[in-house]
């Protein structure tokens, strides 16, 4: 049994008023220190500055993108038992993918990396047709470098967001509109994820995020987990305009907290 694999009773009360978890030092150096060598290595011999618009995009590192030392801080942490706690009764579908992000040092780019403005993952993305969607049900991000401040490339995200993205999704949006969130929400004060190698935030999907330069010396590197609910593609639709469709023990909790 791994200690602490669930999400406990007051971290689901917070992650539905406010769509995030966050744990300190959640991944141990035994997992991080191998992936973190790994990501560090393809950055020296491997990264071409060149594509720096399709890594962002995308995903760093994209040969690494199943490796066992990157999917094992998933798979071995019991971040897989946490996550799959936040959608219980049901069932989450196997993680076998890893998103790498890096927010290179400004000091260290020849052209500027791009920044992404306030968005819901796989909604409108610039780069996607706006017909497509690539959402899923959660993320879970851990970092494999210290991020101290905000201006370190440092994750930011709107506390409380999922609430107001999905009443967009229900009452204004429609597939294939080209904004990802409407003014009133890009507005919104947003909170920088800092912390340490390890540190672990999980957002539920709709939680609006950016990022932005990263002024520090030193490449930020995250790693990212894309987890889906079983019938995620079932309920694709529906899980952008009801927050809770995908987590039944949690929407009983939102309805307690309206009540």
């Amino acid at each position: 049994m791994i200690q602490g694999m669930e999400v406990s009773n007051d971290e689901k009360r917070q992650f539905v008023r406010e769509g995030f978890v966050i744990r300190r030092g959640f991944v141990s150096q035994a997992l991080t220190e191998p992936a973190k060598r790994l990501v560090e290595q393809w950055y020296r011999n491997s990264y071409d500055a060149s594509n720096i618009e399709k890594y962002t995009q995308k995903t760093f590192a994209p040969d690494l993108g199943s490796h066992p030392d990157l999917l094992n801080v998933y798979r071995s942490s019991g971040l897989a038992e946490a996550t799959a706690s936040l959608v219980s009764p049901d069932h989450i579908q196997a993680v076998s993918t890893v998103q790498v992000q890096i927010r290179v040092p400004d000091s260290a780019l020849s052209k500027a990396q791009p920044e992404k403005t306030m968005h819901v993952d796989g909604v409108s993305c610039p780069h996607l047709d706006p017909r497509e969607l690539r959402t899923f049900t959660l993320i879970a991000g851990v970092l494999l470098s210290d991020v101290k401040d905000a201006n370190g490339g440092a994750l930011r995200f709107v506390p409380g967001g999922h609430v107001d993205m999905a009443e967009w999704f229900r009452n204004e949006w429609a597939l294939g509109a080209s904004d990802q969130v409407p003014d009133r929400v890009s507005r919104k004060p947003s909170v920088p994820f800092v912390g340490k190698t390890g540190d672990l935030i999980i957002m539920h999907h709709l939680v609006p995020h950016a990022v932005g330069s990263n002024s520090s010396g030193t490449p930020r590197i995250m790693l990212y987990f894309r987890v889906k609910h079983v019938e995620h593609e079932k309920l694709v639709l529906d899980a952008l305009r009801d927050p809770w469709v995908e987590y039944p023990e949690l929407r009983k909790l939102a309805l307690q907290t309206q009540n």
